[in-house]
């Protein structure tokens, strides 16, 4: 499924987990893996400072590679310019199939507000990101188990089954199927009982349906669940329960202005789950 692995990296903490679950990836896909470092010229005052600093960058990038160790010797790209732009127009430039990215991590309101490369990576990318929190433990040595895809039964959320599958078939790791029934959202009225039964009946068939494809593609026991709640609070919290390694989900293909708005249940976990979170983007209806 994967055939080049861009990894950005700035040498803090969460970029250095981020590439060595690259890494780990790489090596167990046979893909290609290139370390990315953007020098942001926003910060920057003169030639000068840019030639400083793109020398510091490119030594940095050489010392993180030696220290992986893994063989083919991933290639480093120092690059000049605004983060997230560099990075998806490298991205598309190579033909890049997976992202992985390390996020910044925050407590209290800060985890709500915009602003991260990260988040602007998995708000615009057209190929998965995989962010890798920081408060990961031993990130890249120790391989997934568990793997958790949240689905709503449409068409467009087969693209994250289908790669969660496939990570999972890679892993040997145990697949997780979850739906969410959002009972907050719904008025208590005479038809409460009758439209949550109707909802509970599509999320089993949801998951069902992820079963069926694992099951096809040689997964005998795909474990399931219909959960009640606010859909990124349901899920966090099976994945603190089930002890889930990483979380494959979907988001909303969009465009225009729509691709710069927060909101969805996807990027709600990418800040606030204590485990990677692989988001890949749903086609839109009209492609």
């Amino acid at each position: 499924m994967f055939e080049r692995i861009l990894v950005p990296t700035d040498r803090s903490d969460p970029a250095r987990r981020a590439l060595e679950q690259a890494a780990d990836l790489a090596t167990r896909y046979g893909a290609t893996l290139t370390a990315l470092h953007v020098v942001d010229t926003r910060e920057l005052d003169g030639d000068a400072a840019l030639d400083e600093r793109t020398e510091a960058a490119r030594a940095d990038l050489d010392h993180a590679i030696e220290d992986l160790d893994i063989d083919p010797t991933p290639e480093g790209v120092v690059r000049a310019g605004i983060p997230s732009e560099e990075i998806l127009d490298y991205a598309a430039e190579t033909g890049t199939d997976l992202l992985v990215m390390g996020t910044h991590g925050r407590t209290g309101v800060r985890r709500y507000l915009l602003g991260s490369v990260a988040e602007k990576v998995v708000r615009l990318s057209d190929v998965p990101v995989l962010s890798v929190h920081p408060a990961e433990v031993d990130v890249g040595s120790v391989p997934y188990e568990r793997i958790l895809v949240p689905t709503d039964g449409s068409d467009g959320a087969g693209v994250a089954v289908d790669c969660a599958t496939d990570l999972a078939t890679t892993y040997g790791a145990e697949l997780h199927a979850v739906s969410v029934v959002d009972t907050g959202a719904m008025a208590p009225d005479v038809q409460f009982d009758v439209i949550k039964d109707q909802l509970q009946n599509r999320a089993r068939t949801a998951v069902e349906t992820v079963a069926e494809t694992a099951r096809e593609a040689g997964i005998d026991d795909t474990q399931t669940a219909v959960l009640e709640g606010r859909a990124h609070d349901a899920i966090r919290s099976y994945a603190d329960e089930e002890r889930i390694d990483l979380i494959v989900m979907g988001t909303h293909g969009r465009s225009g202005l729509d691709r710069y708005l927060l909101g969805s249940v996807a990027e709600k976990l990418v800040r606030t789950a204590s485990v990677p979170v692989l988001t890949v983007r749903m086609p839109e209806a009209s492609e």
